[in-house]
């Protein structure tokens, strides 16, 4: 069983910031695409940004694209997501995810995901 291990969730005043961590064992990392996604009170959980194992294509969901970024530190076996510019509707559990194995559904799809965080909470107050 591999475990990713969320942390940096908190409360935050809208217009703050915030970054989540996610450590991964390193055999599954280095190898993984990394995902992150986000689920509101009463929604589904969506798609927020996702890195590719090399490093080299990243994609962000539209409500996201220029406050939030994604970055992973290999040598640390861990993928972040800065958050800055938080508006309310950023609240959420943030779960990061790891995609090994691809099928034809696509990196913001999260049936794609082999692995799974526990998820941590991000609050943001109007």
């Amino acid at each position: 069983q591999v475990q990713l291990v969320e942390s940096g969730g908190g409360l935050v005043q809208a217009g703050g910031s915030l970054r989540l961590s996610c450590a991964a064992p390193g055999r599954t990392f280095s190898r993984s695409d990394m995902g992150w996604f986000r689920q509101a009170p009463g929604k589904e959980r969506e798609f927020v940004a996702v890195m590719y194992s090399s490093g080299a294509t990243i994609y962000y969901a539209d409500s996201v694209k220029g406050r939030f970024t994604i970055s992973r530190d290999n040598a640390k076996n861990t993928v972040y997501l800065q958050m800055n510019s938080l508006k309310p509707e950023d609240t959420g559990i943030y779960y990061c995810a790891a995609r090994i194995t691809y099928g034809s559904l696509g990196p913001r799809n999260e049936r794609e995901y082999d692995y799974w965080g526990q998820g941590t909470q991000v609050t943001v107050s109007s």
